[in-house]
């Protein structure tokens, strides 16, 4: 059995505002295997993005429990130490690059949270040029981040947060800034970290062709885990995904479409190549019918 990296358990918080009517979470349950890949999709204000923040531990729970790597997130009960230990296991990568890029040069802003924690010299250089590496930025180690495209700059962050060596990869709405050139770029990176290094991904996105590619999605609404499964069993609960403000993949709207009029193919294709296939036969199986 897998190892449970995350895990909450009624999960509550609220924001510290008098205009906060109601709880952003509101018992909240989860659980997350090392080494998975999840999406996490939800309309805004659903919680999604407080979620991350407290897997982040930017935030804290306003009650619930919280367990990352098997211990109870408790700011009371946890020495500095200990806490700081476990953040350095945790990295994040927000909607915005620039917000993220610190320095005038790509391999100083990558080295710049390794030497923020200590990591000596000799091993910096290595961590700079693997991340670099890893994100397909090692040619552009001696250029200025802030003449990148947005795609570069965020595959810049996220090498940033490859060099801290974290075992969770938060990416929250990263691609959300991004032309569709540059959001598969970072997908690509996403999925290569997953697959090559068996980082454990929690992938917040808007957007449903990403979704399909995780082994997970989970759909948070008002608060709660609304549905949780692969993406094939998610996107086949159409109905639900609507009445909660939520699309699903073009593909799934057209097969579902061709059924409304009567042809009567497989609803349940999430890509083009596997749509392309169904009507494919569809249209063999008319042919030697009508033969």
């Amino acid at each position: 059995m897998a190892e449970i990296i995350i895990k909450a358990e009624d999960l509550c918080f609220q924001y510290e505002d008098e205009r906060a009517e109601a709880p952003v979470l509101e018992h909240l349950n989860l659980e997350i295997e090392k080494g998975s890949f999840v999406a996490v999709l939800g309309h805004n204000g659903s919680g999604k993005s407080t979620l991350a923040k407290l897997v982040n531990m930017i935030l804290t729970p306003t009650s619930g429990k919280l367990f990352l790597f098997g211990k109870e997130i408790d700011e009371e009960n946890m020495t500095e130490e200990e806490y700081f230990a476990l953040r350095q296991r945790i990295g994040m990568v927000f909607q915005n690059p620039d917000n993220q890029l610190v320095a005038t040069i790509v391999e100083e802003d990558v080295a710049f949270g390794p030497e923020n924690i200590g990591v000596p010299s000799k091993e910096i250089r290595a961590r700079v040029d693997d991340a670099l590496e890893i994100v397909g930025m090692s040619a552009f180690a001696k250029h200025s981040p802030h003449q990148l495209s947005g795609g570069q700059k965020q595959r810049v962050a996220i090498a940033g947060i490859i060099a801290l060596r974290p075992e969770i990869i938060i990416f929250d709405e990263s691609t959300a800034m991004l032309d569709p050139r540059g959001r598969n770029d970072v997908l690509a990176t996403i999925e290569k970290l997953n697959r090559d290094f068996g980082t454990t991904i929690l992938h917040i996105t808007h957007y449903m062709e990403e979704a399909i590619r995780a082994d997970r999605v989970i759909v948070i609404d008002e608060g709660r885990v609304h549905l949780d499964g692969t993406p094939r069993e998610v996107f086949s609960s159409v109905d639900t995904l609507k009445k909660i403000g939520l699309d699903v993949p073009q593909v799934t709207e057209l097969m579902l479409a061709l059924d409304r009029d009567g042809i009567k193919i497989a609803k349940d294709t999430l890509t083009v190549s596997e749509s392309a296939d169904a009507i494919e036969a569809y249209m063999k199986k008319q042919s030697l019918e009508k033969k």
